[in-house]
């Protein structure tokens, strides 16, 4: 069932689970100006072939991450470091995070959590690593995924020191992260399998569930949350779950993103069961897009019913009447999501009142400013 809140609003921003609670998160934080932390990571699992759309080769993958992350603090730049590289259809959803991170001058912050190469822009390295693919069953070193959690058990708490009487957003970028996010579901008891979205029009559940199966097979289930992830995670999803936790004690949490948010709400819940913590689930959100809230090739809605007390919303941002065709395939289904674009539009409305004209017309500016300039994307 599909709620929505507010005359001014209504047309942009949807409940899709859990009304009440959802209700009562987004009336706490109308007017507010949220702070915005974006998490970047790796996985070799984004390098085989096929696996994501995110990035034409698996070489492109490799720098996807750290290009968004230019891309989103510096806006168009004559001579980037590191292009947006070309996708298999459509532009980066970093274009809609960048126009509105700069629209609403967003406090904005870059977590390096574990890439093959820093981030070009200023940043907060977490002393975390890429991630071996999840098919080895030896993803990350425990050792390593006990450090990011201590790291984003820390940073939650100062950024919610900056966003008093307010929310902070988490997006995220890593390339490959549905397949680890359906590997973290699925090692968590969670009946994921068809349930997941991917950049791809239609999802490769096929894909995604033997190469998770592959990564599952070396295990000896159950395991700790932590352990979890440091078998068949990224770095990203313990980061992530860490902010949000501490964070989520003195402020709100908008966890910016579709499949792999819901992964990380759920281990959130797995770390609180485990250790015995507080968490004030009422203070936690997952927004994305409406092209993964209505991806018929996935089922997003049903998922985030399985993972109970942090409700899912959308914005209802619409590109059915872009002028740039490399923004309507989204409509087609590419794309979808990530740098946090759907958590961002989400707070774009509730704290501007930004309906889908002041959206698109932000967007398209910037896109249009770009396609002027021939080493923006490569």
């Amino acid at each position: 069932m599909v709620t929505v809140i507010g005359e001014e609003l209504d047309l942009m921003i949807q409940i899709q689970t859990q009304s009440l609670p959802a209700q009562q998160w987004l009336e706490r934080y109308r007017g507010k100006l949220p702070v915005f932390a974006c998490v970047l990571g790796f996985t070799d699992t984004c390098l085989i072939p096929g696996i994501s759309a995110a990035g034409k080769t698996p070489e492109d993958r490799r720098y996807t991450a750290i290009a968004d992350a230019e891309f989103l603090v510096n806006g168009v730049q004559p001579q980037p470091n590191y292009p947006l590289p070309p996708l298999i259809a459509g532009a980066s959803p970093v274009y809609i995070s960048r126009a509105i991170v700069a629209g609403l001058d967003l406090p904005l912050f870059i977590f390096n959590a574990g890439l093959p190469i820093p981030p070009t822009v200023p940043h907060l390295n977490l002393g975390g690593m890429p991630a071996a693919c999840l098919t080895t069953g030896t993803a990350l070193p425990l050792e390593i995924v006990e450090r990011l959690y201590q790291q984003g058990l820390i940073w939650g708490e100062k950024l919610a020191t900056l966003a008093e009487e307010s929310y902070i957003i988490i997006g995220e970028c890593v390339v490959g992260g549905t397949t680890t996010a359906l590997s973290l579901l699925t090692g968590l008891g969670i009946d994921a399998l068809g349930k997941v979205n991917s950049s791809h029009p239609v999802c490769n559940h096929q894909q995604k569930t033997e190469i998770v199966d592959r990564g599952l097979a070396h295990l000896n289930l159950p395991l700790s949350p932590l352990e979890l992830v440091s078998a068949i995670g990224d770095p990203m999803q313990i980061v992530v779950a860490g902010m949000a936790i501490s964070a989520s004690r003195t402020s709100g949490v908008l966890l910016a993103g579709g499949t792999q948010m819901l992964a990380v709400a759920a281990l959130i819940q797995a770390i609180g069961l485990d250790q015995g913590l507080e968490i004030n689930m009422a203070q936690i959100v997952v927004g994305t897009t409406a092209w993964v809230a209505n991806d018929r090739s996935g089922d997003t809605v049903a998922l985030a019913q399985l993972i109970p007390q942090i409700p899912l919303i959308s914005t209802q941002l619409s590109f059915a009447n872009s002028q740039y065709p490399q923004l309507q395939v989204y409509e087609q289904g590419f794309v979808k999501e990530g740098v946090g674009a759907g958590g961002l539009a989400i707070a774009a409305s509730l704290y501007q009142n930004w309906g889908q004209a002041e959206l698109l017309d932000s967007i398209e500016q910037l896109l249009g400013e770009s396609l002027l300039n021939p080493h923006a994307a490569s």
